[in-house]
């Protein structure tokens, strides 16, 4: 099996997801989804039950001992080199040893990369499609944003980053300058005005202190337990400007157009101590801000 560790928000876990699964696909060997972390997780839940996915379910008898949940099990796992290992992500950015697997492994880590699963990036934006359409208030927006030939999407993000101090401090949130420094690459790509769809988990921030030279429209109808109807609307448009989100990542990737532009925060991190060069995708724009 290719078992993977599944822990953090919905962005974190397609990620892991993606990993994982085109890992399955190299090796042939079925994809199973490690859950255990969201038994004593309290500020996120699993959220990945709205995709296609291709994983295969087993019982938790099955899987190795966690090592967070099982700590003295594990360690006897480990001691006995029992298999598969548990093989960790190295830091940050894109670690090889990952895609490098050839067999049976058990993996954790957060894998910000396009580079682990990019051969199978067909694949995987077919399974991460929501299983259910889109009821009709979301199919509404979903209609207007198709018969928009300007619609760009913009995502803030703030939430924990901003009442979470720890997280403050590590990720930051991207100022009303980044938005406009980003907006004005896009337009300048397009050669047109563009029509911001803007997405975020604060909207009355956005209604009160994003100030840019277009047209905002405020899609602000989906809360928490229905984001994944906010990454379909988010893929749908022609072009994206994204935050330092794997959220946000994932709404301008899961767009499969050859000819999108995306501008996406040269610094993905407040704290300089955290570096992923890896994170940008293929042909993304970094804008300072």
């Amino acid at each position: 099996m290719i078992i993977v560790r599944i822990k953090g928000g919905l962005g974190n876990q397609m990620f892991q997801y993606a990993v994982g699964r085109s890992l399955s696909l190299k090796t042939g060997l079925p994809l199973v989804l490690d859950k255990r972390h969201y038994l004593r997780e309290r500020e996120h839940g699993y959220a990945l039950n709205g995709f296609r996915l291709a994983d295969t379910p087993v019982d938790a008898s099955q899987l190795p001992p966690a090592p967070r949940e099982k700590p003295l099990r594990h360690w006897i796992w480990r001691l006995m080199r029992r298999q598969p290992q548990l093989l960790r992500e190295a830091g940050a950015a894109f670690d090889p040893a990952i895609v490098k697997v050839s067999g049976p492994a058990w993996i954790e880590g957060y894998f910000q990369s396009e580079r682990y699963f990019a051969d199978h990036a067909e694949t995987i934006r077919a399974e991460l499609t929501p299983l259910s359409p889109p009821d009709p208030e979301n199919a509404r927006w979903l209609a207007e944003i198709d018969a928009e030939p300007r619609a760009v999407s913009l995502h803030v993000r703030r939430g924990d980053y901003v009442r979470n101090a720890q997280f403050a401090a590590t990720h930051g949130s991207c100022t009303p300058a980044y938005y406009a420094r980003a907006l004005d690459h896009v337009a300048n790509r397009m050669g047109a005005a563009p029509v911001i769809y803007a997405f975020s988990d604060d909207p009355d921030w956005v209604r009160e202190n994003l100030r840019l030279p277009a047209e905002i429209r405020l899609p602000d109808h989906n809360d928490a337990t229905r984001n994944v109807e906010d990454l379909r609307l988010m893929s749908a448009c022609r072009h994206h400007i994204v935050a330092n989100s794997s959220f946000s990542w994932w709404g301008a990737w899961l767009n499969p157009r050859p000819d999108k532009i995306v501008a996406a925060p040269a610094r993905w991190f407040a704290d300089p101590a955290y570096l992923n060069p890896d994170i940008w995708a293929e042909g993304w724009a970094r804008i300072e801000g």
